[in-house]
Formats: C-alpha cells, structure tokens, sequence
C-alpha cells in the first residue's frame, strides 16, 4: 500500500504540525507511513521504499499493542485511528 491507499482513510487534519500550518496533510501522512518500514528495515536490512506492506503493517501494530494492557482499548484505539467500524468520532468530527 502506498501514500494514494491511505488517503481519505488515515485523517491528519488535526494534528498539530498541520493546524499550525507548518506541514501539509500528505506531508503528515508520508512521515507517518514510514514508521511502518522504519522497524521492518532495520531488522531486516531492506531498503525503503514507500510501499507498507502487509508485514510490516502487521509487525507496526504488533508492537503497538504489546504497549497496551487491554484489548478493547487498542480496539477502541484502531478503531479511532483508522475508522474500521466506520463510526470513529475523530472522522465524523473533522471530516
């Protein structure tokens, strides 16, 4: 999945950087999508290459959710997130 996968989907209109105008949505969005390869990169040795793939999404919030105590609030969190359900609060709010 690349950035184009991602939009309309991962909401970046209330982060900080962007209220204060100092990065754009898409700029919010690319720096986040590389925390998913960051990780995977390192242990494997592969380069970056702007494309998340279903492993390293998979390792990303595997490592998430070993930093959360309970399953319905990284469930809560995902779903707030990224809108799974498709009643996220955040997505109706700032839509």
């Amino acid at each position: 999945m690349d950035y184009h996968d991602f939009e309309g989907v991962y909401n970046a209109k209330k982060h900080p950087a962007v209220v204060e105008g100092r990065k754009t949505e898409q700029q919010v969005l690319t720096e986040f999508l590389e925390t998913f390869e960051n990780h995977h990169n390192i242990m494997t040795g592969e380069e970056a290459d702007g494309v998340v793939t279903l492993d390293e999404f998979i390792e990303y919030y595997t490592n998430v959710s070993a930093s959360i105590d309970d399953d319905i609030y990284f469930s809560a969190m995902m779903n707030a997130s990224w809108n799974l359900q498709g009643d996220a609060a955040s997505y109706k709010k700032y839509s």
